[in-house]
């Protein structure tokens, strides 16, 4: 039963890589970031277009990197298109916790993100191999720093 989890795991993240959703410039984005990860090399730019009232209406990447970092990037854009930059925020917090913690997070149905929640679990394998953890989290990262009007992200210890 674990190893058919992790199958469907492994072939969610080869179709995510292989035909990646959201993959493209944004003509006019309100912000966008550009992430580095210096321990593999990969690099991810993510666009995003942020209304007055803070919903995440646009986003998109481009990237050059292994299969999980383009995997993640594609599954981040397609969750945070939508949300609320708050909303984002929180998913991205359970995102994080699940590919640094243990991987138990607990979500109660009512709280931002917890409709999210399962899907990412694909991604938190992750957590037992530390360099893979930064592939995961570099479009987070990015994400977050476009977001905040910073032009760059790194996967080290806060953004450059």
């Amino acid at each position: 039963m674990l190893e058919d989890l992790r199958e469907l795991y492994q072939e969610v993240i080869l179709d995510h890589s292989r035909s990646p959703r959201n993959f493209r410039r944004l003509d006019d984005p309100t912000g966008d970031a550009e992430g580095h990860n210096p321990l593999c090399g990969d690099i991810v730019h993510v666009f995003l277009a942020v209304s007055p009232d803070n919903v995440i209406q646009d986003i998109a990447f481009q990237a050059k990197g292994c299969a999980i970092s383009i995997a993640s990037a594609s599954m981040m854009t397609e969750l945070a298109k939508g949300k609320t930059v708050e909303e984002f925020s929180k998913i991205f917090e359970l995102f994080h916790d699940m590919c640094t913690g243990d991987g138990q997070v607990d979500v109660g149905g009512d709280q931002p993100g917890a409709d999210v929640v399962d899907h990412l679990r694909v991604l938190s394998g992750v957590r037992g191999f530390p360099m893979r953890v930064k592939c995961a989290t570099l479009s987070w990262h990015t994400m977050k720093a476009a977001l905040a009007g910073k032009g760059r992200a790194t996967t080290e210890e806060g953004e450059v």
